[in-house]
């Protein structure tokens, strides 16, 4: 599990990742997030480099992902994502968006190291 806070309109927000994210994405969205955030990756990679702005269907997988990543870190946020996503400002997709493909990323190198691990003691 990891935990970071991401700025976002002046405010501090916890976000979480842990191996309980893909279980919640699901739940909540109807979705598989390892092909949401592979889409999202690879459309963010070509718009940066070509300067163009994201998709709608982007953007909302962008919301998703951090809206779980946050009700995981604080299940105290409103339940419904237009409620929590009206707290804040605009903000730029490009600044927070980086941010949390890096923490999924982070998430995904512990699972495969401790996977590792478990089946070196294991002898597997």
């Amino acid at each position: 599990m990891i935990k970071r806070e991401i700025e976002i309109s002046g405010k501090k927000v916890p976000f979480r990742s842990s191996a309980t994210i893909p279980r919640l994405y699901r739940a909540k969205f109807k979705r598989d997030i390892f092909k949401d955030l592979s889409k999202l990756e690879k459309s963010y990679k070509g718009k940066t480099e070509n300067g163009e702005e994201l998709q709608i269907e982007d953007l909302e997988i962008f919301e998703n992902v951090a809206y779980v990543m946050a009700y995981h870190a604080d299940n105290s946020i409103p339940a419904k994502i237009e409620d929590w996503l009206d707290q804040f400002d605009m903000f730029s997709i490009y600044e927070v968006l980086p941010q949390i493909l890096e923490l999924w990323g982070e998430n995904l190198v512990t699972d495969v190291t401790s996977k590792k691990r478990l089946a070196e003691v294991s002898g597997k």
